[in-house]
């Protein structure tokens, strides 16, 4: 009969267990390998390390979009008629595929650290391929409903550029422990060469990424034009519901110099403010008119439109989820809130001195005033009180007879054009997004006496970048922010930015050289240790294989004093160093 018992106790490694146990489910020591990762779990990493990037990419893009996440809502509203705020389930599935697939790739580093096989448990891979599917099919899905978004990540990075570029050099210089780590334990040169020169090739392409770094707010600040004017987009809608009167008149509050909104007019030629094609979404038109919500907004006589409420909509969608922060007062004053006509508008920016640019839409062609809606429109403005220098005109219809009833009239444009083009047709305005002006062409328009207003500017990064980029205005349903930014959010001199760079990038490459030195200074030194170490006794326990149990007894105990006299580490790494088991014949009993 054969007994068996270890031979030596050995201290749990509870770090080390539970990073083997969650990555790949190997809880107990002997699941555990120190045996090179097969070439299947190494496509396995190449997908992990796959979808992080692309995941990072993907909640960078949302990050960012924040400034048009309302834009986003009405695109999902135009294409399914709910209202619903779209970005939700979105903003928290990323950011949960995000931690989770983050965390794998810590995990992953941890075990190439300490020299474990990458074995990613099974679940783990249907988790990494459902974050994969569900991020490709969400890049797809926005590049078929919202493409023009994607704009956002060039004309960010002018903000977050110089900030993202120290992060990354900071994330790869941090690398390089374990980098070096894998380069001094390996045996094969190949395999050092190869990990030298493309860790080196990715840290040389950090070095220099500066050099394509552009951001208009890398300046002398003393050619930093005026601060940007603000005008309210359909009022204040993050405070009040858009385009009526109370918008406008928080939108006032806030010192907006001007008001935006959109036009529509009714069936008996009345101008009214309305941006969608139907009533159903900003007004009770589905209780006062039952049957008739999706009718064109347009088909409605002013008295009709009259009896609708416009602002309970505001407090029971919550578009903005803004009003928990609103006084009851204010909304009392919401929930009374009807339709506003462009009168209205033009009579409350004549009280206030403002400027008011807004965006006629033509009535269907069966609509009686298919063919004189410019003349009512242009008839409304007239005889408003509102002087014609503070009205942008924005219709290309007619444009040339407009220009002769009403001269004063700001022509603006919503068509992108050449300076040479806008003069030509006696337009001094252009009113664009703010993805379809580059840097270069705003300063070209400035130099052309083209005033551009870009719109819809909400978030105080993308206003710092216009504000340094020479835009003389901007259209923002976030008033009430942007009146809180005196001043660029960052404005660095190119001077200090060079230094800034330089310096990092060397403080950088003495870290990894430091670091590289070190790791091969270790391994070197427990190497010649682990030499010195090796001893009488640790040969005749390796080389014991039927010897009683006294005899195996005295061995271990003078190997174990002449362990904790050397310095050496644990027997157990020991026995493991010279292939011997863990457990060993005790004897035959006879």
């Amino acid at each position: 009969m054969v007994k068996h018992q270890p031979l030596q106790v050995y201290e749990r490694q509870l770090c080390l267990s539970c990073i083997t146990g969650i990555y790949g489910c190997r809880w107990k020591r002997y699941q555990r390998s120190h045996d090179d990762t097969t070439k299947w779990e190494l496509l396995w990493s190449l997908i992990l390390l796959f979808t992080f990037c692309l995941l990072l990419v993907w909640f960078y893009f949302w990050w960012e979009a924040h400034n048009d996440y309302n834009e986003f809502n009405w695109f999902l509203y135009n294409r399914s008629g709910e209202w619903s705020d779209g970005t939700v389930p979105i903003l928290a599935t990323t950011a949960a595929g995000f931690t989770y697939i983050a965390f794998l790739m810590v995990l992953a580093l941890c075990h190439i650290a300490l020299g474990q096989q990458l074995n990613l448990h099974w679940l783990h891979k249907i988790g990494v391929t459902a974050a994969l599917l569900t991020t490709i099919v969400g890049v797809i899905s926005v590049n078929q409903t919202w493409g023009q978004e994607w704009d956002v990540i060039p004309i960010s990075l002018q903000a977050t550029g110089p900030f993202l570029h120290i992060g990354a050099l900071a994330a790869v210089t941090a690398l390089s422990w374990i980098v070096a780590g894998q380069v001094a334990r390996a045996e094969k040169t190949v395999f050092q060469v190869v990990v030298v020169l493309l860790y080196l090739s990715v840290l040389l392409g950090l070095y220099v990424v500066p050099l394509y770094i552009t951001s208009p707010c890398i300046m002398d600040p003393t050619t930093l034009k005026q601060r940007p004017d603000v005008i309210g987009h359909q009022g204040a809608p993050m405070l009040a519901p858009e385009n009526t009167l109370w918008s406008f008149q928080r939108a006032l509050q806030m010192n907006v110099t001007g008001l935006e909104a959109d036009v529509a007019i009714s069936v008996d030629g009345v101008p009214f403010l309305m941006r969608d094609r139907t009533l159903r979404r900003t007004t009770d038109v589905a209780r006062v008119f039952p049957g008739r919500q999706m009718e064109d907004a347009s088909s409605f006589n002013w008295t009709d439109l009259q009896q609708l409420n416009a602002g309970r909509w505001f407090l029971k969608d919550d578009p903005f989820w803004t009003v928990h922060s609103l006084s009851q007062h204010e909304k009392n004053l919401i929930a009374n809130q009807s339709v506003c006509s462009l009168k209205q508008l033009l009579k409350l920016a004549s009280y206030h001195n403002s400027t008011v640019v807004f965006r006629l839409r033509r009535p269907p062609p069966e609509h009686p005033c298919y063919d004189s809606w410019i003349n009512d429109t242009l008839q409304v403005v007239q005889q408003s009180g509102l002087p014609q220098s503070l009205v942008m005109w924005t219709p290309d219809e007619h444009r040339a007879q407009v220009r002769q009833l009403a001269p004063g009239l700001i022509q603006t444009s919503v068509e992108k054009r050449s300076p040479q083009s806008l003069h030509q047709y006696g337009i001094s305005r252009l009113l664009l997004r703010y993805n379809q002006a580059s840097t270069w062409e705003i300063r070209n328009f400035s130099q052309s006496n083209i005033n551009l207003t870009l719109y819809t500017i909400n978030e105080p990064w993308l206003y710092s970048v216009l504000w340094c980029s020479g835009v003389s205005s901007v259209s923002s349903e976030a008033s009430h922010i942007l009146r809180k930014v005196p001043y660029p959010i960052w404005l660095m001199r190119p001077d200090e930015y060079c230094l800034m760079w330089v310096s990092v990038d060397l403080i950088s490459f003495a870290v990894v050289i430091g670091v590289f030195i070190f790791q091969n200074y270790h391994m070197i030194r427990y190497r010649m240790s682990g030499m010195r170490s090796y001893n009488p006794e640790q040969i005749m326990l390796s080389a014991a294989v039927r010897r009683s149990s006294r005899d195996l007894n005295v061995m271990k105990e003078k190997l174990i004093f002449s362990e904790v006299g050397n310095g050496v580490g644990s027997a157990e790494e020991l026995y493991a160093d010279n292939g011997y088991d863990y457990y060993t014949n005790r004897g035959i009993s006879q």
